[in-house]
């Protein structure tokens, strides 16, 4: 009895003891899972999360939906932006227009100036093509034209002597650096007479002339710039011609490294800018006989380069050169230059240096570095005495011999 007691006994603590296990394993179960959903959140990595450009600007226009002000920021943002893409594309069309039309105007020109020169005789240089084709003549920097006079022969004596090279170095300059430089005179008016036969024997001892089919005479500058240039355009292919008188002093390789700054601009008018009185008064120097048309007396002139030395592009020699008989002439020569460029779309450049005084003026400022292109007096137009002065400018003022454009 005894044992079956102790039987019984031990088969009702066994289901006991299961019956606990089982509730205590779901009992941690539950409370396993609870603190796992609680305390064990797993990160989030930005690089994980990661949204492509169409996605993007989606969420942007629907975040923006709402914001009709945003949206049409955005419509006029995008339309200024083609605006703008679509001007600078015609901005640049526009430009290569220009220059090719510019380069076009330029061969009909020096075909036209060619033509003329023929028809009127004017001499023509052996490498000038005659059809006009530029491409195939040589390529030079500047035209230097100094005017002078058949009474002015000492006067080119001594330009000789200082700024202008001889022999062999003016043929040097000529072949390696493109610079030429010639002294510019026409005829007499007894044509082979003494004053012609004079000239001729200087240009066969020098070959420094540039002869002009043009009647000499103070009266006649403005002609004889017009001649000078249709002369100069048909004999040399430069990018730059100057004109000079011959009682200024000049530094070649300065007056090359002014123009080179200017070189790939259009229509150039370089010298010393001024805007003298109209002067109706007969009898006094520079008076203008069309005085009238410069408006009220006491009028000034329009701004043009003082006649002492200036230079001009190839496009505005080529357009005086071909237009060159429909070109009205004043009584002062710089006066008609500037003239004939009003009504043109002309680039004008002041440059002092073009200007400078004699000595002391011209050495102060080359010893500070600002060597000067030219030098003169104002009140003499020119260099005061300039046979007698010119060696001594030269040698206070002159550049370098060894500078070198």
């Amino acid at each position: 009895m005894s044992l079956k007691n102790r039987d019984q006994n031990s088969r009702s603590s066994s289901v006991i003891s299961q019956k606990w296990t089982l509730l205590l394993c779901l009992g941690s179960f539950c409370a396993g899972l609870f603190f796992t959903n609680r305390m064990w959140t797993v990160p989030e990595f930005k690089g994980l999360s990661r949204t492509t450009a169409v996605e993007a600007e989606s969420l942007k226009l629907i975040s923006e939906g709402c914001n009709p002000k945003a949206l049409q920021e955005k419509d006029v943002k995008r339309e200024t932006e083609d605006i703008l893409a679509v001007v600078s594309k015609s901005d640049n069309a526009r430009q290569t227009l220009d220059k090719t039309i510019s380069n076009l105007e330029m061969e009909l020109a020096a075909a036209k100036a060619a033509h003329e020169s023929i028809r009127s005789g004017s001499p023509l240089s052996e490498d000038l093509n005659i059809t006009g084709q530029s491409s195939s003549r040589r390529k030079y920097l500047m035209v230097i034209g100094i005017n002078t006079a058949f009474s002015s022969r000492k006067r080119r004596d001594s330009i000789r002597a200082t700024w202008m090279p001889q022999g062999e170095k003016r043929k040097k300059l000529e072949e390696e650096k493109g610079i030429i430089i010639r002294f510019v005179i026409g005829h007499s008016a007894t044509v082979g007479g003494i004053l012609d036969r004079a000239i001729e024997a200087e240009g066969r001892k020098h070959g420094d002339f540039l002869r002009l089919d043009h009647v000499e005479g103070y009266l006649e500058l403005s002609a004889k710039t017009k001649t000078y240039f249709a002369t100069a355009v048909s004999t040399w292919d430069a990018e730059f011609y100057i004109k000079v008188d011959d009682d200024v002093h000049v530094n070649i390789a300065t007056l090359g490294e002014t123009l080179i700054r200017h070189r790939k601009k259009p229509r150039i008018y370089i010298g010393c800018m001024k805007s003298g009185p109209v002067l109706a008064q007969k009898g006094v120097r520079y008076h203008e006989p069309e005085y009238w048309k410069f408006g009220e007396a006491g009028n000034k002139y329009f701004r043009h380069a003082t006649g002492q030395l200036y230079a001009v592009s190839k496009d505005l020699a080529t357009y005086i050169a071909v237009n060159q008989h429909v070109l009205h002439k004043y009584a002062n020569e710089d006066v008609s230059l500037g003239a004939w460029f009003i009504g043109l779309d002309v680039e004008h450049i002041d440059d002092r240096r073009l200007c400078c005084g004699t000595p002391p003026d011209c050495e102060w400022k080359a010893q500070a570095g600002n060597v000067c292109v030219a030098s003169f007096d104002w009140t003499c137009s020119g260099i005061c005495r300039s046979v007698d002065r010119i060696k001594d400018v030269h040698r206070r003022c002159g550049e370098d011999e060894t500078c070198e454009l």
